[in-house]
């Protein structure tokens, strides 16, 4: 009598939660922006992982029905939504490129000073040969230059586009030195980028020992999927995690080395540095 109780809750509650995913997520958002603290509460799923939410759904049961395992009506929608969040690089990989490419940018500033010629000619110079990760950042610089925009409040808007600690600190130094002309100018940007040449090893360095545990993760996960898949496939083996009291325990005991990986993810991807420069409400444009 159990186990058809729990196939049957297992079903209303995966139907019940597809339904509630349609109506709560599948909305396209109301006219209007919305408020920011709104925003930022707002969980954003999108078409794309719905989509696997519910085929992963119908997989898991089309599994259970073969199986009789009811927890897989679950366990293979959120292990296929969830594993590749869990063990996924953090954004500190596109912030490194997102640096190496600024550090590029900065030295090819000092190349392209010429003599009586300040920092508001050298950035717009520098805009065809600008490396593709800031391009669309340095573009909107060279637009607010462009648009009489103060360049110390372009600057700024500049920092906040990049949202970065590092990037912070290569646009104090510009806001420093943009009286300078010609060979100052230059040699100021030079040993700019030299020094966020070294920051950044240092922070490429961090990532790539973080890297490390996140490999010996993914390693242990794919161990784990394929003991669970031998474990449904014989179930001679397995027979008591068939049981309602077993499907129960296996959740847990999943659910349980979820929160390990999650823990794990946290602690890998560290806190970001605290910006050194006050982001700027309207972002440098009025």
């Amino acid at each position: 009598m159990g186990q058809p109780l729990l196939a049957l809750a297992v079903v209303v509650f995966v139907i019940g939660g597809m339904v509630l995913l349609y109506a709560t997520l599948g909305r396209e958002r109301a006219a209007g922006t919305p408020t920011r603290r709104r925003s930022r509460r707002k969980i954003q799923v999108t078409t794309s992982q719905r989509n696997t939410i519910i085929v992963g759904a119908v997989i898991g049961l089309i599994a259970a029905v073969l199986t009789g395992w009811w927890l897989l009506v679950i366990a293979v929608p959120t292990a296929l939504i969830g594993i590749p969040w869990l063990l996924r690089a953090g954004p500190e990989d596109a912030a490194i490129e997102r640096l190496d490419a600024l550090e590029s940018w900065t030295r090819s500033l000092s190349g392209l000073t010429v003599s009586g010629q300040g920092l508001e000619h050298t950035i717009e110079a520098s805009l065809p040969s600008c490396p593709e990760p800031i391009r669309p950042q340095v573009t909107q610089l060279v637009a607010r230059i462009n648009s009489r925009i103060p360049t110390d409040v372009a600057l700024q808007a500049f920092a906040d586009d990049l949202n970065d600690a590092t990037a912070d600190t290569v646009v104090m130094h510009l806001k420093l030195k943009a009286d300078l002309r010609g060979n100052g100018l230059a040699a100021s940007l030079k040993d700019l980028a030299a020094a966020m040449f070294e920051r950044i090893k240092a922070r490429r360095d961090i990532e790539a020992e973080r890297s490390g545990h996140r490999n010996e993760a993914r390693i242990v996960t794919y161990l784990v999927i394929g003991l669970l898949v031998v474990l449904v496939l014989f179930q001679q083996y397995s027979a008591p995690y068939g049981t309602p009291i077993g499907q129960m325990l296996l959740a847990g005991y999943l659910i349980a080395y979820g929160f390990v990986l999650f823990m794990m993810r946290k602690v890998s991807r560290g806190k970001p540095e605290a910006r050194p420069l006050v982001s700027s409400k309207s972002g440098g444009a009025k």
